[in-house]
């Protein structure tokens, strides 16, 4: 199986180029007014940055990015913070947007990418961050879709929702975005800080309530939304989407124009698993997307992982002889752990049984990196320095 794996890895490896951001923010940045000040966030924004310096290079800028994402760059201040959990170093990070901001002079420009709101954590006045923690902890288990959580999120921060464009006021604002995101919803990328807001206080209040969870929101965050603060007047702006999810899967699909491409894939990996499996015939198939995970166990993992691991559980029930599946993070990372995904085969789950490993169990426990790891089937690309959602790829030839 090695030469099929090598294919694979070429194909993924095609879309995670198409992702590049610094030939994302050089395609467009000739259409940008010169700024006065750049502010590049997220997990693809060291490159993202560079692209901009090498057209506007005495222009003040600010970096921030993840841990394994950041470098020294020349001409630019570059903060690392903690993501997927916001940590200190991520507040200081807000705190020191928020002031170049203020100071602006000039017409901002602003590069998005995904992660960056968990990379700048900044709390309205009154709300601290394990407050935010607390209150984020709820949504995810109200059972509310993402347009809701985002909608509530955005109202106790300062940079969500539009709070970039706000804090620039009265400055322009120009963003060149890479969307990490299904369907690249500018609200919902790095939680919108160049889009218009999703709702209002009053509105967010109202969603809690009908959650039942509203009781439970921490005080502080309580006594903020009940106030219903007016929105703040946004200055003039323009978004650009440079690069996205899709455009990789058809870099993919030009890397192996036979393949049969999937619609996005998304919902419960297991669900994801037979809806890949019911349409992968012989040959090849791909897709894009960003599945779920139900959070049971206190393993180690991620979406990525675990739908690799559903795939070879779902071609074994089909009576699949022949095949593998690459399903990894653009990024590089999948969940807290190393990898980015998974390469599995047909022998994959023999390996795991001949190694002493119980799937049923190591899958209840979401301990899907442990599973792929006795399988010797983790993907390990180390970071890519760039995030549009997930990538798949499936060779079936028996």
């Amino acid at each position: 199986m090695t030469h099929v794996r090598d294919e694979l890895m070429a194909v993924f490896t095609a879309g995670v180029a198409a992702a590049d951001p610094y030939a994302a923010v050089s395609k467009h940045i000739s259409d940008v007014a010169p700024p006065a000040l750049i502010i590049a966030v997220g997990k693809a924004a060291v490159q993202m940055a560079r692209a901009a310096l090498d057209v506007f290079p005495n222009v003040p800028t600010r970096v921030v990015t993840n841990y394994e994402n950041a470098v020294d760059l020349t001409g630019a201040v570059v903060m690392a913070a903690g993501h997927p959990v916001p940590d200190a170093n991520g507040a200081a990070a807000a705190d020191a947007v928020l002031a170049d901001l203020a100071a602006a002079e000039g017409p901002v420009l602003a590069l998005i990418s995904g992660g960056g709101s968990a990379l700048l954590p900044a709390p309205v006045d009154g709300v601290s961050l394990a407050d935010k923690a607390a209150l984020n902890a709820l949504l995810l288990g109200a059972g509310l879709d993402i347009t809701q959580m985002n909608l509530v999120r955005q109202q106790v921060s300062k940079i969500k929702g539009g709070g970039l464009l706000a804090a620039a006021a009265p400055q322009s604002v120009t963003a060149l975005i890479l969307s990490d995101v299904v369907g690249d919803d500018l609200s919902t990328i790095a939680s919108g800080p160049t889009a218009v807001p999703l709702g209002t206080a009053r509105q967010a209040v109202a969603i809690l309530e009908k959650a039942g969870i509203w009781g439970d929101v921490p005080q502080s965050i309580r006594a903020h939304l009940e106030k219903d603060v007016p929105a703040a007047v946004l200055p003039k702006h323009h978004n650009v989407l440079v690069g996205s999810n899709a455009l990789s899967v058809d870099a993919m699909a030009a890397k192996r124009p036979d393949a049969y491409v999937l619609d996005p894939v998304e919902g419960d990996v297991a669900d994801a698993a037979r809806e890949i499996c019911d349409a992968a015939g012989p040959g090849v198939t791909i897709w894009g997307g960003e599945t779920t995970v139900q959070l049971k166990g206190t393993g180690r993992g991620g979406r990525n992982q675990e739908l690799a691991l559903r795939i070879a559980l779902e071609a074994r029930a089909r009576g699949w002889t022949d095949w593998c599946c690459l399903q990894g993070g653009s990024d590089g990372r999948d969940g807290p752990t190393d990898a980015a995904g998974g390469l599995v085969d047909h022998g994959t789950l023999d390996r795991i049984a001949a190694a002493g490993g119980n799937l049923d169990a190591l899958l209840a426990n979401n301990d899907s990196y442990a599973a792929l790891a006795l399988a010797g089937d983790l993907l390990i690309t180390e970071a890519t320095g760039t995030n549009v959602a997930d990538l798949g790829v499936l060779i079936r030839q028996g």
